[in-house]
C-alpha cells in the first residue's frame, strides 16, 4: 500500500508518495520536491536511496548479505565463484548446462590480444598495479569499440562475460610486469582463482602447483567480495554509466574508486597497520591508542559502515583464514602474531564489544593473503576481481530499464554575484 508523507514549505503542505522495499527500508520519492523549488541535503547520501536493484540486499542490524535473495554464507559454501557471477548477472542459478555455458564462455575469452599486452609497457615496475588494471580496463574500450552497443541485451552480456575473464589475466599481468617477470597465459583447464593464482605464481609450461586449499580461499574471498549493494565504487559504475559511456570506462571508473584505503584499500591499510604495531607485545599499548580520542592512530579492519552486528563476510572469511594457517604451517610469523592477538582482543574486550568493532572481511582476507604470500600492493586488485561481476551486473541492470544521467545537488555557500575587478586594482 502506497502511502503519503506530508511536509510543509512556507506554509504550503506537499504531499509525497512512499516506495515500498521488498525487504528493508521503505523510501520517500523526493522528486516532486524541486517542482517546488526545493531538494533534500544529504552529504555521502546516508539517507538517499539513488536507485532501485533487485541484485544485492544488506541488513546491517541482523549482519545479513543476500545475492539475489541467497545468503553470503550459503553461497560461500556451497557455490564457487563463476556461479554467483552467473546468479548476479542473470538474477537465478544456473542450471547445470547453462553454468557450462557460462563457463566456456568465460574461459574463451581470458587470453589477452599479444599487441594490448603492449601497454603495460608503458609502465615502470615500482607503479602500482591499480594504476596498471584501471588503465587497461580503460584500454579495453579502443579495443572493443566497433562491438559494443549499449542499447542491445545480447551486446551488454557480451562485454560482462569479457570483463569477468579477461579482469585475472590483466591483474595477473599487472603482478608480473611489477616483478620483471614475462606473462603466464591462461589455464583454461584449470578453475576460475587457481587459475589466476597460476599466472600470478606460475611459470610458463609447467603445470600448477596451487593447492586446492589455497585456490578455495582465494574463491571464496572473489565470492565475498562479488556485490555489496551501492557502495562507493559501484555507485560510481553507475554514475559513470548513466552518461552512456564505453562500459570499459565506467568500470574503469570503479577501480579508481575501489583504489581509496577507506574503501578497497581497506584490506592493505590493515597490513600497514600491522607493520606499524610491529610486534605483538606492542598489542596492548596500540589498542590503547585506538581508545584515546586525541590519539590519531586507527585500528583497521574492525567495525564496518554498514553492518552494526558481526560482518557476515568475515565469518566465512575467519573459516578459511585458519584453514590456511593450518595447510601452510603458519608459524613465527610476527604480523599475523599480532593479528591473532588484536582478534582475540576484540572479542573479549568490552570497549569492542559495546561498539560492536567485530573483526570484518579486510581484516581476515588481509591476513589471509598475507599468509598465501600475495604482496600487499596486489590487495586491492584482488578485491578488483571480486566486485567485477557487482559492478557490471549494476551497470546492465540500470541500462535494462529507463534511466537518468546522475546529477546531484548542491548547497551552495559561495559568494554572491559580484563584477570582475581588473588586476590593477586588486
Amino acid at each position: 500500500m502506497i502511502q503519503k508523507v506530508q511536509i510543509t514549505i512556507d506554509g504550503k503542505t506537499i504531499e509525497l508518495p512512499t516506495m515500498e522495499a521488498k525487504e528493508g527500508t521503505n523510501v520517500i520519492d523526493v522528486r516532486g520536491l524541486i517542482a517546488e523549488g526545493m531538494f533534500t541535503y544529504d552529504p555521502g547520501f546516508l539517507s538517499t536511496a539513488s536507485c532501485d536493484s533487485a541484485i544485492t540486499y544488506i541488513d546491517g542490524d541482523a549482519g545479513v548479505l543476500l545475492y539475489r535473495g541467497y545468503e553470503i554464507e550459503q553461497l560461500a559454501d556451497n557455490s564457487n565463484h563463476l556461479e554467483v557471477c552467473s546468479l548476479l548477472l542473470n538474477g537465478e542459478l544456473p542450471s547445470e548446462t547453462e553454468l557450462q555455458t557460462f563457463v566456456a564462455s568465460i574461459k574463451e575469452k581470458q587470453t589477452i590480444d599479444s599487441k594490448f599486452q603492449q601497454i603495460f609497457n608503458g609502465f615502470t615496475q615500482g607503479a602500482h598495479p591499480m594504476a596498471m588494471v584501471g588503465s587497461a580496463i580503460s584500454g579495453l574500450a579502443a579495443l572493443f569499440h566497433e562491438e559494443i552497443d549499449i542499447t542491445n541485451a545480447d551486446s551488454r552480456m557480451t562485454t560482462a562475460h569479457r570483463l569477468i575473464a579477461m579482469i585475472p589475466t590483466l591483474a595477473a599481468m599487472a603482478y608480473k610486469h611489477g616483478r620483471g617477470e614475462s606473462f603466464v597465459e591462461p589455464d583454461a583447464s584449470l578453475g576460475y582463482a587457481e587459475n589466476f593464482l597460476n599466472m600470478c605464481f606460475g611459470e610458463t609450461g609447467k603445470p600448477s602447483t596451487i593447492s586446492r586449499t589455497i585456490s578455495s580461499a582465494m574463491d571464496k574471498i572473489f565470492i565475498l567480495h562479488a556485490d555489496h549493494e551501492q557502495n562507493a565504487s559501484t555507485s560510481t559504475v553507475r554514475m559513470s554509466g548513466s552518461t552512456d559511456c564505453n562500459p570499459y570506462a565506467a568500470i574503469s571508473a570503479g577501480v579508481s574508486a575501489l583504489w581509496g584505503p577507506a574503501h578497497g584499500g581497506a584490506n592493505e591499510a590493515v597490513l600497514d597497520m600491522l607493520n606499524e604495531i610491529g610486534d605483538v607485545s606492542r598489542v596492548e599499548e596500540y589498542v590503547n591508542k585506538a581508545k584515546d580520542k586525541n590519539d590519531p592512530f586507527k585500528l583497521m579492519g574492525f567495525g564496518h559502515r554498514v553492518y552494526k552486528n558481526f560482518d557476515p563476510r568475515a565469518k566465512v572469511m575467519e573459516a578459511s583464514c585458519h584453514a590456511v594457517f593450518e595447510e601452510l604451517g603458519v608459524k613465527d610469523d610476527p604480523l599475523l602474531e599480532i593479528a591473532k592477538r588484536l582478534e582475540t582482543i576484540a572479542r573479549e574486550d568490552d570497549y569492542f564489544i559495546e561498539r560492536k568493532l567485530y573483526p570484518n572481511i579486510d581484516f581476515y582476507s588481509g591476513i589471509t593473503l598475507k599468509a598465501i604470500g600475495i604482496p600487499t600492493e596486489l590487495f586491492t586488485v584482488i578485491f578488483t576481481l571480486g566486485r567485477m561481476p557487482g559492478w557490471i551486473s549494476h551497470w546492465n541492470e540500470m541500462l535494462s530499464a529507463p534511466y537518468k544521467i546522475a546529477r546531484p545537488r548542491q548547497l551552495y555557500l559561495g559568494e554572491h554575484q559580484r563584477e570582475y575587478v581588473g588586476i590593477n586594482n586588486r
